[in-house]
């Protein structure tokens, strides 16, 4: 399932997230080691024509991290302070690499006009998650699965 997939069936959630993202730049990125630990990393994350992509730097630690293992889970940068205006905001999915002649990877280089060489993934999502406070009182915490509906808990 891809972002544009999310955004049909939970347009205020894709929003959320996505301005979540725009707020900053740099954002962590997990991806899993040979040994199977985890590695963290920063990385710039782009929404665009209907996907969420990953562009790295040619052979990072992180590109061929995922090329061995498609499975990472990203995270938005909480920003100054500790207030994390629009809340914490995590996806997970896996990541596919595109091609340097797929016309999908073009278009990339087209509009965002990377240095290149690069690596670019597109990202298959399997959650995504935003916690955040309400009212100073509340914890709410909204996930969101392929095939489901966003389910909110709440707490005090």
């Amino acid at each position: 399932m891809n972002w544009e997939a999310l955004s049909t069936a939970e347009p205020d959630l894709a929003e959320t997230v996505e301005q979540r993202f725009g707020a900053f730049t740099h954002h962590v990125l997990a991806t899993l080691r040979k040994d199977g630990s985890p590695r963290t990393s920063g990385i710039e994350a782009r929404f665009l024509n209907g996907e969420l992509w990953l562009g790295m730097m040619p052979d990072s630690l992180k590109a061929l991290d995922l090329r061995r293992d498609p499975r990472f889970a990203l995270q938005t940068n909480p920003g100054a302070g500790t207030d994390m205006g629009g809340g914490d905001v995590r996806i997970s999915g896996r990541a596919v690499e595109v091609g340097d002649d797929v016309p999908a990877k073009v278009a990339y280089v087209k509009e965002v006009e990377p240095p290149e060489p690069f690596h670019l993934f597109r990202t298959e999502l399997t959650e995504v998650t935003r916690t955040y406070v309400e009212d100073d009182t509340y914890l709410v915490v909204q996930v969101w699965k392929p095939g489901a509906p966003v389910r909110t808990l709440k707490r005090t």
